[in-house]
C-alpha cells in the first residue's frame, strides 16, 4: 500500500531509470527526487566571495547596488540548474541508498510485525542488513566518493535535508502528495536575515509547493502560480522559495493590526499540468494536514514520527488562483475530523460563515485609504487624475479598485494584454468588465478614441496609432508598466509578478533624475523590490509600499476567525452562516460593516503616521513603514513575554476596547474570553 501512494504521488520520479534496472529501490527513487527538487531551492549558490563583496560594497551608492542585484540574480540562475543538479545525483546511486537509510531509520514507523504474510520491499531488506551510517560517516563517505566540489556541494545536501526533516507523510500508507515539516535553521542567515518558525514541503507530479510562517500562530493567503511558458516556469521555479519567503515576511510585516503573524504558501504548477489548478490545492491541503492530524484510521492513516513534538494549526486564507477553492478545504478539514475547521480557512463562502475578500473588497478598501490621502493632502481633484493600473478587471483587487475609484483610467494591464486611451477608458465599459469580473479581452474596443489601443497577448505585429509597431504582444504586456513615453499621475498595481520593477527596470521610470510617475500605491504584494521603491522615492516619487497598502484582507480574515471561535456552532451558523434559501443574518451584515469600518480606520491611522514622519524627517517612506512594522510586531512579542496576561483588570480592560462591539454585546466578554 505504501509503495503504490509513492507511485501515485509521483508517477514518473526523476531517477526512474536506476529503478528500472534495480539500481535503487522505488522508495530510494523517490526520495532521492525529493531532495533533487529540495536541492534545487536551497543549494547556497551565492558563496563567501558574494558575501565578502556586500560587506566591502556600498549598498546605498545605486551603482554598487545594480551590479550586487546583477550578480545575484546571474548566480542564482546559471551555477546549479535543475538539469545539472540531476545530473550530478544520477552518477551516485550507492550514495543514495545510504542517505535514504539514514532516513527511513529515522522516519519509518513498522506497522506490520515480522510474521505478517506480506511481500517486502527492496528498501526494506536493506533496512534489515544494511547498517545504517551517522551523520558523521556519511559527511565523510560523500567527502571520499564525489569527484569534485560541485558533486560533494549536491550531495551534501542530501544530508541537510535528513537533518531538516522533523516530520513527513512519506510511509503513510494513503497519501495524495509527499509532504515534509522542515527545521528552518539550515537557511543562512545572510539570505534569510528574519528567521521563519515553520516551513512544509509539499512534492506531487502536478506541483511543487511550500508553507512558511514567522510565528506559531500565524495567517496568510495561499497562492497557485501558473507559467505561460517552459521560460516562464523556469523563472517561476528558481524564484519560488524566495517569493514564498518575501511574501510570508511581508504578511507578517501587514499583520501588525492582528494577534497573528505572518505565513504564505506558494504552489508553483508544473508546466505540463497549468490546468491542474483544483486538483493541485486539494493534494496540497490534504498532504499537509497528514502533518497536523493524528492518525485516526490504522492502515490508512498510520502514526508518523514527530520530531517537532508540538501540536501545529495553520491559518490560511485565499490568494492568487484559490478564491474559488476554499471552502472545499474548510469541508475538507470538517470531514477528516479537524478540530479547528471552522477557522482553517477564511474568506470562504458566508453559507459557511466566511467574508470573501472580493465580495466585500477587504483588500482594496485599505488600498484606497492610501489613494485617497495622497489627494487629500495634496488638493488632488480625483476626477482628473490620469491612472495606471495592474491587474485587471477579472481580479479581486482590480475589479474592486475599478468600483470605489474615480479616476481618469488611461491604462490598464491584466492577463490578457493592455488597453491604452490617453483620453480615458471608458468608465460606463470599464464597470460592466468589473462586475461580471471579466478581462480587458472582453472591453468594447468600439469606445475607445482615435489614440487609444487594445494589445492581446497573442497578437504579434500590431501598429499602434503612434505608428510604432508591436512585435509580441506578450512582450509589450509584461514591461507596459515601465514604458518612458507613457504619462500617469497614480500608478495602482493590483496585480502583476514580483519584482516586476526591480532596481534596475526603475531607471525606465525616472526620466532626468525625477521619477515620470508621481504617486504609487502597491496594491500587489512585492510588485516593486523595496531596492527600486528607495530609487524611485529618491527620485522624487511619492510610494506606499505593499505591507501598508493592502493589509486590510488579514484585518478581514483575523475577525472573521474571532467569530468562528467565539460562538458555539449553533449560534455560529445562526449568526454567521447565510441561510439555503439566501437569507443573510443581521449579525452578519452589521458585522461585516463593523470589519469594513475597522480596515479603513487602521489603513487611516498609518497612512497619516508615515506621512507625518516623512515631513518630519526626510526618511523614505518604504523605510518608515517597515520600521513602524517591526516597533509593533517587537512590542508584541515583548508584551507576550510579560506577565500582563495575568493581571485579570487589565486583560479585561485591553479586550473590551480591542474586540468589535457586536461580539461583546451579543456574546459578552466572559464568555469570549472562556471560549
Amino acid at each position: 500500500m505504501k509503495e503504490v501512494s509513492l507511485l501515485y504521488c509521483i508517477p514518473q520520479n526523476r531517477l526512474q531509470s536506476h529503478f528500472k534496472n534495480g539500481r535503487l529501490s522505488l522508495q530510494e527513487a523517490i526520495y532521492a527526487h525529493c531532495v533533487w527538487v529540495f536541492v534545487q531551492h536551497f543549494l547556497n549558490r551565492l558563496g563567501n566571495e558574494y558575501n565578502t563583496l556586500t560587506s566591502v560594497l556600498d549598498t546605498s551608492n545605486s551603482v554598487h547596488a545594480e551590479v550586487l542585484s546583477k550578480l545575484k540574480k546571474r548566480l542564482r540562475n546559471e551555477t546549479f540548474t535543475a538539469d545539472y543538479i540531476l545530473e550530478i545525483i544520477n552518477q551516485y546511486p550507492e550514495l543514495i541508498r545510504s542517505l535514504y537509510l539514514a532516513f527511513a531509520n529515522t522516519h519509518y514507523v513498522q506497522t506490520r510485525g515480522d510474521t505478517d504474510d506480506f511481500l517486502p520491499t527492496l528498501s526494506y531488506l536493506r533496512m534489515k542488513v544494511d547498517r545504517v551510517l551517522s551523520d558523521q560517516e556519511l559527511k565523510e563517505l560523500i567527502s571520499k566518493t564525489a569527484v569534485n566540489e560541485h558533486h560533494e556541494m549536491v550531495m551534501t545536501a542530501f544530508r541537510v535535508f535528513n537533518s531538516a526533516v522533523l516530520k513527513t507523510n512519506f510511509y503513510t500508507p494513503t497519501k495524495v502528495a509527499l509532504s515534509f515539516r522542515l527545521n528552518p535553521d539550515f537557511l543562512p542567515q545572510e539570505e534569510y536575515p528574519q528567521p521563519l518558525y515553520g516551513m512544509f514541503l509539499v512534492i506531487s507530479s502536478e506541483f511543487r509547493g511550500f508553507h512558511l510562517r514567522f510565528r506559531d500562530i500565524a495567517r496568510g493567503g495561499i497562492r497557485i502560480v501558473k507559467s505561460r511558458s517552459k521560460e516562464a516556469y523556469a523563472i517561476n521555479a528558481r524564484s519560488l522559495f524566495d517569493e514564498n519567503y518575501n511574501l510570508a515576511n511581508t504578511q507578517q510585516r501587514k499583520n501588525k493590526d492582528i494577534p497573528e503573524g505572518g505565513s504564505k504558501g506558494v504552489v508553483l504548477l508544473d508546466i505540463q499540468h497549468q490546468d491542474k489548478t483544483t486538483v493541485a490545492f486539494e493534494k496540497y491541503i490534504d498532504s499537509i494536514m497528514d502533518l497536523l492530524l493524528p492518525p485516526t484510521s490504522p492502515g490508512i492513516k498510520d502514526p508518523i514520527v514527530d520530531l517537532h513534538g508540538k501540536e501545529e494549526i495553520l491559518f490560511m486564507g485565499p490568494d492568487e488562483n484559490t478564491a474559488d477553492l476554499v471552502n472545499w478545504a474548510t469541508e475538507h478539514a470538517r470531514s477528516r475530523g479537524a478540530p479547528w475547521w471552522k477557522s482553517f480557512f477564511t474568506g470562504k463562502s458566508p453559507k459557511l460563515g466566511g467574508i470573501p475578500h472580493d465580495a466585500y473588497g477587504m483588500t482594496t478598501l485599505s488600498v484606497r485609504e492610501y489613494v485617497l490621502g495622497i489627494y487629500r493632502k495634496l488638493n488632488l481633484d480625483e476626477t482628473q487624475v490620469r491612472k495606471l493600473q495592474t491587474g485587471g478587471p477579472d481580479g479581486d483587487l482590480g475589479s474592486n479598485e475599478i468600483l470605489l475609484g474615480r479616476e481618469k483610467y488611461c491604462a490598464i494591464v491584466d492577463g490578457s494584454g493592455v488597453l491604452v486611451d490617453p483620453n480615458g477608458l471608458n468608465r460606463e465599459e470599464l464597470l460592466r468588465l468589473a462586475k461580471e469580473r471579466k478581462m480587458i479581452s472582453n472591453y468594447d474596443i468600439s469606445s475607445l478614441s482615435p489614440q487609444g489601443y487594445r494589445v492581446l497577448v497573442e497578437e504579434t505585429n500590431i501598429t499602434l496609432p503612434s505608428g510604432e509597431t508591436v512585435n509580441n504582444g506578450t512582450t509589450f504586456r509584461n514591461t507596459f508598466h515601465l514604458r518612458e513615453s507613457e504619462q500617469y499621475d497614480v500608478f495602482v498595481p493590483c496585480g502583476g509578478r514580483p519584482e516586476s520593477i526591480d532596481f534596475s527596470s526603475a531607471s525606465r521610470l525616472i526620466s532626468k533624475g525625477k521619477a515620470t510617475i508621481p504617486y504609487i500605491v502597491e496594491g500587489a504584494n512585492l510588485f516593486i523590490t523595496q531596492e527600486a521603491k528607495l530609487r524611485l522615492e529618491k527620485a522624487g516619487c511619492c510610494v506606499f509600499k505593499d505591507a501598508s497598502a493592502n493589509k486590510g484582507g488579514v484585518t478581514s480574515s483575523s475577525l472573521e476567525v474571532l467569530a468562528s471561535l467565539s460562538f458555539d456552532d449553533a449560534t455560529f451558523l445562526s449568526h454567521m452562516c447565510v441561510q439555503p434559501d439566501g437569507t443573510v443574518p443581521d449579525f452578519y451584515t452589521a458585522y461585516v460593516k463593523q470589519v469594513q469600518a475597522k480596515i479603513q480606520e487602521n489603513a487611516r491611522l498609518e497612512f497619516e503616521a508615515i506621512w507625518r514622519e516623512f515631513e518630519e524627517t526626510g526618511v523614505p517612506r518604504s523605510i518608515l513603514s517597515d520600521r513602524l512594522s517591526m516597533a509593533i510586531t517587537k512590542m508584541d512579542e515583548e508584551l507576550q513575554g510579560t506577565e500582563l496576561w495575568e493581571n485579570v483588570l487589565l486583560r479585561r480592560s485591553v479586550l473590551s476596547d480591542a474586540l468589535p462591539r457586536l461580539l461583546l454585546d451579543v456574546i459578552g466578554l466572559e464568555k469570549i474570553m472562556e471560549r
